[in-house]
């Protein structure tokens, strides 16, 4: 139990309606969790509306009701705040009810339609290889120093985001990296936290299936650098040329890191192989396990980071220099002997994909092959599935279109989709294997010795949903026991 008014502190409340109480419990947002004597904040969300389960909660023991609209029915025993924003109100009143976790540890956000995974993952290990306790919140999972919790969101609800927080704070954690999707901006999710830093990677036409338009995407983006504080610091990709937009109304100090531009922090490939990456950052050489110009915008991004939370740069090198790739990012499984290698990635954007090509290109030997598997997920951005397929038809020598999650929609259609947007003149080089698994086997007997192999779309995830079921599913594992089948 907590104190009532230390829970509803900075709470614009436009009602108070019933008895006011010393002492409430714990705050939830899902009715189904309420507990005795808890407080339900009621929002009007983009399946349900909250507004409709307050009688339910009450019944259930609720004490306090925080909603935009009071029921017609007033009951006996209740407190009742009327808000103009509950879902804002409900991350104020979860950062409130658990001691306002960010305001005893450093939190940096990264955005971005694209590295925001690799980016935190790298920032946590990073901390973890200078001897840093640090948390991790992330699309793949959630790491409370070595402990590790899936993932089921990029950015969880407020008031399962404020426990983690606060979870973390109790574990020792001095720094937290976390992923701050568009959706998670849009629905208030990280209303209350505190920020030490924000980083933004790049903005490419994304989830416009929710967002409506790329304006209205790159708004939402935008409003998390407007909400950080003067202490706080905001990181930004030069070379994106909506770095600027991000930062143009934030009071937060302003640092770019850039490859090709003028600023504060820069890279430079020095080169670049199957293996790893050599870079000079800023006047200082190392070695990658990661590949790829987009990993190294990611290294860069991290060393960046590090530096303005006054990290020794000697030490950040060296640590940068020995973490692995990110599971599911860029992952490589290679057979020993034929030189046939794979690569696994969460490639789901036309842009992601067209730079994962385009490594790839540039990577493999002459007269090998680039074999691509490529699907689209089902409910979600149609216009990309047409431009998906063409970018796989184009830079590949083979292409597999194939099913990825196809959730409610039939795969068949999708895959129609996408066959529209490959010209005549390339369709002797793509084939249709709407089975992920066969298509994927189909990839690696297609491979000649020295050929790559991209399997885009799914990277870490660990399953395939299918009309609302998630079956078990897992790209690296099927790629690897095709590849080695005959070891």
């Amino acid at each position: 139990m907590k104190s009532l008014e230390e829970v509803m502190e900075g709470i614009d409340i436009l009602e108070k309606v019933g008895d006011v109480y010393n002492e409430v419990g714990e705050p939830v947002i899902d009715s189904r969790k309420i507990q005795p004597d808890g407080l339900f904040v009621a929002i009007h969300g983009t399946q349900t509306d909250g507004h409709k389960f307050i009688d339910n909660v009450i019944q259930n023991g609720a004490r306090v009701v925080v909603c935009q609209k009071l029921p017609g029915n007033l009951r006996d025993g209740v407190t009742y705040f009327k808000v103009a924003d509950s879902a804002s109100a409900s991350g104020m009143i979860a950062h409130n009810y658990y001691g306002k976790p960010t305001h005893k540890l450093c939190l940096i956000g990264v955005t971005g339609t694209n590295g925001k995974t690799t980016t935190v993952t790298l920032l946590h290990e990073l901390m973890v290889a200078l001897g840093l306790k640090s948390g991790l919140i992330s699309t793949v999972e959630c790491r409370i120093a070595s402990l590790v919790i899936p993932a089921t969101h990029t950015t969880p609800d407020p008031v399962s985001l404020n426990a983690l927080l606060a979870e973390m704070v109790s574990s020792g954690c001095d720094y937290v990296f976390m992923e701050v999707s568009s959706h998670a901006i849009d629905q208030k999710r990280i209303s209350g936290l505190r920020f030490e830093g924000g980083l933004f990677t790049n903005i490419t036409h994304d989830h416009l299936d929710y967002h409506g338009s790329f304006k209205h995407y790159l708004d939402t983006k935008k409003k998390f650098f407007d909400g950080l504080g003067a202490r706080a610091f905001a990181l930004v990709n030069a070379d994106d040329p909506r770095g600027e937009v991000m930062v143009q109304n934030t009071v937060a100090k302003v640092s770019k890191y850039s490859l090709h531009k003028m600023a504060e922090f820069k890279a430079k490939i020095l080169s670049n192989h199957i293996e790893g990456l050599h870079l000079r950052l800023n006047d200082v050489e190392m070695i990658s396990r990661l590949v790829g110009e987009f990993n190294a915008y990611n290294i860069l991004a991290v060393y960046s980071c590090a530096i303005l939370l006054g990290l020794n740069r000697q030490e950040v090198i060296t640590a940068l220099s020995g973490l692995p790739p990110v599971e599911g990012r860029f992952d490589l499984i290679r057979h020993p002997r034929s030189g046939k290698s794979a690569i696994v990635d969460y490639a789901h954007t036309p842009d992601a994909l067209k730079k994962v090509l385009s490594t790839l290109q540039q990577l493999k030997e002459p007269g090998s092959k680039l074999i691509a598997v490529v699907g689209c997920g089902g409910d979600r951005d149609r216009a990309k599935r047409p431009r998906m397929a063409n970018l796989a038809a184009t830079m590949a020598d083979i292409t597999i279109l194939t099913s990825d999650n196809p959730r409610t929609e039939d795969p068949e259609k999708i895959l129609e989709e996408m066959q529209e947007g490959i010209a005549k003149e390339r369709s002797k080089q793509v084939f249709k294997i709407t089975d992920r698994k066969e298509a994927i086997r189909a990839a690696v007997q297609f491979a000649s010795d020295a050929d790559i192999i991209l399997i885009a779309g799914k990277g870490h995830e660990k399953y395939q949903e299918i009309n609302g079921v998630k079956h078990p599913f897992n790209d690296k594992e099927i790629v690897h026991n095709a590849l080695f089948k005959d070891i």
